[in-house]
């Protein structure tokens, strides 16, 4: 990599850092090419991205970002996972790392909050936003349907006791 080259990918870095809401910092010591590439399918696939890269460069990168704090996780073989669901990246790394042994959750922030390993965990057990929208509009029409129901209740009752008369006449 040139000097031009390192310059454009510390750059990008800082631009991840300064919009994205979640930042997960991994070690993955001994994880193969295949293992990586199916690890980033299921990061995208939750609408997360996972990145390698030179820790020293990323230590540029957070430098005037909110994740600034992240800098001493960075030792040895590292990566990152980030996404703007703050629940996306954490929850794809924990259950990664729970069927790979050389893939380990360090740590990470969501803003400046500096997170654990096992915050980073905690995060991962909570819905993400998608299932939270969800529960959102199912309470929403449950009130709504329920409403229905009562106001056209008394109807169908009227209609059956009409009914009722109808025939008995």
């Amino acid at each position: 990599m040139d000097r031009a080259q390192k310059q454009e990918l510390v750059d990008s870095l800082k631009q991840v850092f300064s919009k994205t809401e979640v930042v997960v910092v991994t070690q993955n010591s001994g994880l193969t090419v295949a293992q990586v590439t199916e690890l980033r399918r299921q990061m995208k696939a939750a609408g997360a991205s996972f990145k390698v890269a030179k820790n020293r460069l990323v230590c540029l990168a957070l430098e005037g970002t909110p994740y600034a704090s992240l800098k001493n996780l960075f030792k040895g073989p590292t990566g990152i996972a980030y996404a703007n669901d703050p629940v996306a990246a954490a929850k794809v790394a924990v259950e990664f790392a729970k069927k790979n042994d050389k893939f380990v959750v360090v740590g990470g922030a969501m803003g400046e909050t500096v997170l654990n390993a096992e915050g980073v965990k905690a995060l991962a057990t909570l819905p993400s936003l998608d299932e939270l929208r969800g529960k959102i509009i199912g309470l929403l029409n449950a009130p709504a349907t329920k409403v229905a129901g009562v106001v056209q209740a008394p109807a169908g009752q009227l209609a059956r006791v009409l009914n009722a008369y109808a025939t008995k006449g």
